[in-house]
C-alpha cells in the first residue's frame, strides 16, 4: 500500500514556515550526495524521508564489519556488498516520493562536473581530504552549493559554502577556510571516531539543505559550526572571502586531487592482491619459497583474510623500533593500500635491501 504524499509529511507540512508550499520546494529538490557511510548514509535516508525529490549516491566501496558501529543503516548480511546500491535500495522502499539513482564508481576530476550538471546541491558525505577539496573547488566553478561535513574523533565540523547571496556574488568557500590541503590529517579509519558524533554531524548536514531548499531560519554561510561531543560544546568560527573563483580554477587546472601521498606508488614496493594469495597458500602448504613471509597491518581492528604477523598502526610506525629480519617478504596491509605504501616506503628508505611490498589496493581489493 503506498501512501499519500499528505500522510508522509503531514508533520512537516504542519510548520507554518514549510507547509505545503516548502514541501513542494523539496519534492522539486535534486542532491547529490558524495560519500555512502557514516555521514552520507544517514543524510541520504533523512533526505529522502523529508520529500526530497531526487537523489543521487556515490560511493565505490563495500560495506564492511568496522563500518556497522556508525552507518547504522546498513546490516550484517549487507556486508561485502557496495555502499551505495544497497543504500539506494533501501532508500527507494522507505521514499516512495524520491528518485534514487546511485553510481559505485570513485567522483574524480574527470566524472566531478557531469554528476554535478543537473542537481541543486552537493552535500559531503566523505572522509577523503582530497575529494572534500574536488567537491568544494567544482561547486565554486560551477556555481553549486555544498554542505560541508568533517569529522575528528570528538569533534564534528558543519557548513554551507558557496551560496549565491543577494547581490550576485557567492559565500564562502572551504579554500576560504583553509587554502592549502593538509596532508597530515588522519581519516576516520586511522584516527577512530565515536558513532554519535556521526550522527548528530550528518543531520546537521541535513538541517542545512532543508534549509537552502525551502528558504527558511539561518543558514551555516561565511562561518564554519564547531561541535565537540565530550563537552556538549560549540563554537561558529567567522569566514571571510581570501581565494578567488580565478584562482580557484587555476588550481582545479593543476591538481589532480589524488592523495599527495598515493599520487605515485612505485609498482615496484607492491604486490597484487593474486600474488599474495599465492605466496600465502604456498606457506600454508609447506611449500618452500624464496624468503619466508612477514605480514604487517599497518591499520588496527582490519577486517583480515588471513592472519597477520604484527600490527603496528602507521601513526606509530618508527622503522628504527621495528624487528627487521632480512629473510623474510614483508608485506604491509591496510585498507585501501595507501597506508601501507607509506609504510612500505619508510621501511625501503632504512633498508634498502630488505624485501617488502604494499598489497595493492588493500584489503578491499583482496
Amino acid at each position: 500500500m503506498k501512501p499519500s504524499s499528505k500522510q508522509l509529511f503531514i508533520r512537516q507540512t504542519t510548520l507554518p514556515e514549510i507547509g505545503e508550499v516548502g514541501q513542494q520546494k523539496l519534492q522539486n529538490a535534486s542532491v547529490l550526495v558524495v560519500g555512502c557511510g557514516g555521514l552520507g548514509s544517514p543524510i541520504a535516508v533523512y533526505l529522502a524521508a523529508s520529500g526530497i525529490g531526487k537523489i543521487h549516491l556515490v560511493d565505490f566501496d563495500t560495506v564492511s564489519f568496522s563500518n556497522l558501529h556508525r552507518q547504522v543503516f546498513y546490516t550484517l548480511e549487507d556486508v561485502g556488498k557496495p555502499k551505495a546500491e544497497v543504500l539506494a535500495s533501501f532508500l527507494k522502499e522507505r521514499a516512495p516520493f524520491t528518485e534514487v539513482s546511485f553510481s559505485n564508481q570513485p567522483i574524480s576530476k574527470d566524472n566531478i562536473f557531469e554528476l554535478i550538471a543537473s542537481i541543486d546541491i552537493v552535500v559531503d558525505g566523505t572522509d577523503a581530504l582530497p575529494i572534500k577539496y574536488l567537491l568544494n573547488d567544482a561547486c565554486v566553478l560551477k556555481g553549486k552549493p555544498l554542505v560541508y561535513g568533517s569529522l575528528y574523533k570528538y569533534d564534528g565540523y558543519v557548513a554551507t559554502f558557496n551560496i549565491k547571496q543577494k547581490d550576485g556574488t557567492y559565500s564562502t568557500n572551504l579554500r576560504d577556510i583553509f587554502p592549502e590541503m593538509a596532508t597530515d590529517v588522519p581519516n576516520c579509519e586511522e584516527a577512530g571516531t565515536l558513532n554519535s558524533i556521526v550522527g548528530m554531524i550528518a543531520t546537521q548536514q541535513v538541517n542545512e539543505v532543508l534549509k537552502v531548499v525551502t528558504g527558511i531560519g539561518s543558514q551555516l554561510t561565511n562561518q564554519l559550526l564547531i561541535y565537540n561531543s565530550l563537552e556538549n560544546t560549540q563554537l561558529k568560527m567567522k569566514i571571510t572571502s581570501l581565494v578567488s573563483k580565478e584562482n580557484i580554477e587555476s588550481i582545479f587546472l593543476k591538481h589532480s586531487y589524488i592523495d599527495t601521498a598515493c599520487e605515485y606508488q612505485n609498482e615496484a614496493l607492491q604486490i597484487s592482491p593474486a600474488a599474495l594469495k599465492k605466496l600465502i597458500e604456498s606457506s600454508l602448504n609447506g611449500v618452500e619459497t624464496e624468503h619466508n613471509l612477514e605480514i604487517i597491518a599497518v591499520l588496527p581492528n582490519l577486517e583480515l583474510p588471513f592472519q597477520v604477523h604484527q600490527t603496528i598502526p602507521i601513526q606509530d610506525f618508527a622503522v628504527e623500533k621495528i624487528k627487521i629480519d632480512f629473510n623474510k617478504t614483508h608485506v604491509m596491509v591496510c585498507q585501501l593500500g595507501f597506508n601501507s605504501y607509506k609504510a612500505t616506503e619508510m621501511l625501503k628508505k632504512r633498508y634498502p635491501k630488505l624485501v617488502v611490498y604494499s598489497l595493492t589496493g588493500g584489503i578491499s581489493s583482496y
